[in-house]
């Protein structure tokens, strides 16, 4: 199953393609990846879909963890990814809700924000194998 989109030559086949092979590479050199997904409940329809593939990258070594939004407390309203808890970068969405790019930034005081918002959610997420079986998934 793909994600629906109204326009099919949008970024997610090719995303969802590459994605595996990158980090797999990363994590055989000895690179963390990992994530929070912060999610509403009842999931929607996306999150659902991100659900039933999320183990492909769990199966090449990415550590991925939910946390329901209720539970989460603060929570950034930006989808940002934390390289080296020195660089932040931003995925941008133009006004329809489609993939517009990144916009990066290594300001040091944002890092350190972003690193105390990291730590504090992974403690609260729960891994992805064990988030399928709870009640949030399986009600």
């Amino acid at each position: 199953m793909q994600y629906r989109s109204a326009d099919e030559s949008n970024l997610w086949p090719r995303l969802f393609s590459e994605a595996p092979e990158l980090i797999h590479e990363a994590t055989r050199r000895g690179v963390t990846v990992s994530r929070v997904r912060v999610v509403t409940l009842p999931h929607s329809d996306y999150h659902r879909w991100l659900l039933s593939v999320t183990n492909v990258r769990v199966d090449v070594g990415e550590d991925i963890r939910y946390l329901p939004r209720h539970l989460a407390g603060e929570v950034p309203p930006d989808d940002w990814w934390l390289f080296d808890d020195a660089k932040v970068a931003y995925n941008l969405v133009n006004a329809t809700g489609n993939p517009a790019g990144l916009a990066t930034t290594i300001d040091p005081w944002l890092a350190a924000y972003y690193v105390d918002v990291k730590e504090r959610l992974w403690r609260l997420a729960i891994p992805c194998a064990e988030y399928v079986e709870t009640d949030f998934v399986q009600p």
